[in-house]
């Protein structure tokens, strides 16, 4: 061991010896080498702080600033160097990447398991483009129809000259990325996102008044009953074809060129002339209902004391196919035949989804700008036409021009009628996604609530009218404004508002409102109720139909209500002559009908939301009593499909439904409508 440790010490000895570096120490002077640089800009002496050499490049010839070493003036930014950015792609190449990524997104396989964001990430995309180059917006919004497989033609149903300026509009707008998008996604795109709940209201600052505690004295009913018509979604169709495809594939049918796909060459049903069930009405059939209204009411000469359009004059055209003649055309052809068939009383109308161009859409003032004013043209046209055929004085005809074809006409025997365009609840209209945090985009529902204060204030009644409903099945409207709606009619009910009325889903339809967001369903809390009234057209699967309330004249009760029916599957045989048309028979009475159990209820008693509750009690000891009013729903059309099991009871669900959020909360979907027969 000792001779191993030796021969070590030598072998590190005679490495030192050898090596070219002796080890050793240095201590550095404490002065600066002040000849190192020829200049500073500081006292190369000091020891408070590091010398500043004056330092010049040989290449450049520059002379380094004081500022760029300074450590009392250290840079926030570098202003001087370039920092290179791409260069301004134009819109052709904008369009070009966006498809690129939206492609890549729908294969991303991150998105496989999440559609919902998957739908979102490409409403992102698609909103810069629509921001930046919105002139590329349509295109892009074709590419993913087709992408998607949307529609069978994609350039048609959503290019520039059909609704792809309207979604490059709602995109640039919304909050793709949040509720709206959501809302969008859920809607427009198979459901991706799933429905998202109503937004929680904040009522704090919305009503000016608390409801009265105690409620105002009811009015007194005269004993002196009215005939009031309700007339719903005509949807004439002046481009109807006689003998062209009655039951085509696809739609509109009764239009040439439309055929069956089993038989693309040879029409298999001639449309008749006055009408088929796949089909919107005809002149024909639009001329024998207003012949039959007034012969069957008894209303020839001295007409009603007023009548309700709740909407829908124009056809369902696709949107390629639309213009705004064509909107302005069909509203002067009907309110002129309305005004001279059905006598001297006023017709107070609402616009339907399908009175606007593009259809279904209405654009909140709120947009701001130009934007907000492209719809006016049809405000401005419809409020004129009402005061044309003097149904309407000029301050409704002021406030139908400035909120959106809405208004509220006072009348002298103190009903005061307040219609709402209800496009702006809609889900099919676009502009109803920007900002849907906000139940009132529009202002619409601040108008109605402000008219039923004044009304209130006054000891007025009050008739609400518009088209879409806001409640049945909650498949039409949105959540958030029809929450808000609900709770408005809480707010003024029973006091104020005597009936609210709806159209649009052509049958015939009930939805009642409770008090408290309907926490408790009982006849007790039963407040409000509101009419869908049934379509004169027949599509689809449904006869012609129309309805006359027997309204007191004091309290604008209904007291009473019938419908009449005109059975299209009888429509063929009438073509091979011309000594008789359509036969419009009555119905039912809606007192008989539903009331023979309701034992407590005289013939002076309303039809009011508490009498249609005790219906529906009714209708669940008796389910034949639902099947009844199935029947009656579709104006007792051969196609109506029965109604039993799960869908009786989804059918009173509906009828004690008058939101979205209700419905959709409480009843099982799927039996809303009956016209999926035939």
């Amino acid at each position: 061991m000792r001779n191993t440790l030796l021969a070590i010490c030598c072998i590190i000895t005679r490495g030192l010896a050898d090596s070219l570096i002796t080890p050793s120490t240095f201590t550095v002077p404490g002065r600066f080498p002040t000849t190192a640089f020829t200049k500073y800009y500081n006292n190369p002496t000091a020891t408070a702080s590091q010398v500043q050499p004056v330092v010049s490049d040989p290449i450049t010839h520059e002379t380094y600033p004081l500022v760029l070493t300074n450590p009392d003036t250290l840079p926030a930014n570098n202003t001087v160097d370039p920092h290179p950015l791409p260069p301004t792609a134009p819109p052709s190449v904008l369009l070009s990447q966006a498809i690129t990524q939206i492609q890549s997104i729908a294969v991303n396989p991150f998105f496989s398991s999440n559609k919902c964001a998957q739908c979102q990430s490409i409403l992102e995309v698609a909103k810069f483009l629509s921001m930046a180059a919105p002139e590329q917006g349509p295109s892009l919004i074709v590419s993913i129809c087709q992408l998607f497989k949307l529609s069978s033609n994609c350039p048609v149903a959503f290019g520039r000259l059909a609704i792809g300026s309207v979604i490059t509009q709602v995109l640039a707008n919304a909050d793709v990325g949040g509720l709206d998008g959501q809302y969008i996604c859920q809607n427009f795109f198979a459901g991706s996102c799933p429905l998202p709940p109503a937004t929680p209201l904040n009522l704090t600052n919305w009503f000016s008044k608390p409801k009265p505690n105690p409620m105002p004295a009811a009015k007194k009913r005269s004993g002196k009953r009215m005939k009031v018509l309700h007339i719903s979604d005509f949807h004439l169709d002046p481009r109807y074809s006689t003998g062209a495809e009655a039951n085509c594939t696809g739609s509109p049918c009764c239009r040439l060129g439309t055929m069956n796909s089993a038989s693309p060459n040879i029409i298999l049903t001639p449309a008749p002339r006055y009408g088929a069930f796949h089909c919107d009405s005809p002149m024909a059939l639009v001329m024998s209902a207003l012949q039959a209204i007034p012969a069957l009411t008894g209303t020839k000469g001295n007409g009603f004391a007023w009548t309700i359009y709740t909407g829908d004059l124009a056809s369902h055209d696709p949107e390629n196919q639309l213009s705004r003649a064509y909107m302005e055309y069909t509203e002067s052809i009907m309110y002129d035949l309305f005004r001279r068939t059905l006598g001297s009383g006023p017709v107070y109308a609402a616009l339907g989804n399908h009175d606007s161009y593009n259809q279904a859409q209405d654009v909140p003032h709120s947009i701001g700008g130009a934007l907000a004013d492209q719809f006016q043209w049809n405000y401005d046209h419809v409020a004129s036409l009402w005061q044309h055929e003097n149904w309407l004085p000029d301050t409704a005809v002021q406030l139908a021009r400035s909120h959106y074809g809405g208004y509220m006409v006072k009348r002298s025997d103190g009903l005061r009628v307040i219609s709402i365009n209800t496009n702006l609840w809609y889900r099919a209209n676009w502009f109803n996604y920007i900002n849907m945090t906000n139940p009132d985009n529009s202002g619409m529902l601040r108008f109605l609530t402000d008219e039923l204060q004044a009304a209130e204030d006054a000891g007025d009644r009050v008739w609400i009218m518009g088209h879409v409903l806001s409640g049945w099945d909650g498949t039409n409207p949105l959540p958030n404004p029809t929450n808000l709606f609900y709770q408005i009619v809480d707010r003024f009910s029973p006091h104020v508002i005597a009936n609210v009325f709806f159209g649009h889903t052509h049958e015939d339809q009930m939805s009642i409102f409770y008090a408290n967001n309907a926490t408790a369903i009982n006849a007790e809390t039963a407040n409000a109720l509101a009419w869908m009234g049934p379509s004169m057209t027949p599509g689809t699967n449904l006869n012609s139909g129309f309805r006359v309330y027997e309204v007191d004249s004091a309290t604008f009760e209904v007291m009473d209500a019938h419908t009449w029916k005109s059975d299209v599957s009888t429509y063929p045989s009438l073509d091979s002559q011309v000594e008789h048309g359509p036969v419009y028979s009555y119905e039912y009475n809606t007192r008989e009908t539903y009331g023979k159990t309701i034992t407590d209820w005289t013939s002076e008693d309303p039809l009011n939301a508490t009498w249609w509750h005790r219906v529906t009690e009714a209708m669940e000891a008796d389910l034949s009593l639902v099947s009844t009013f199935n029947t009656l729903q579709g104006k007792t059309s051969i196609h109506t499909p029965p109604c039993t099991g799960n869908c009786s009871i989804a059918k009173i669900c509906y009828i004690r439904s008058g939101s979205s959020p209700i419905a959709t909360k409480n009843c099982q979907l799927g039996f809303g409508s009956v016209q999926s027969g035939g």
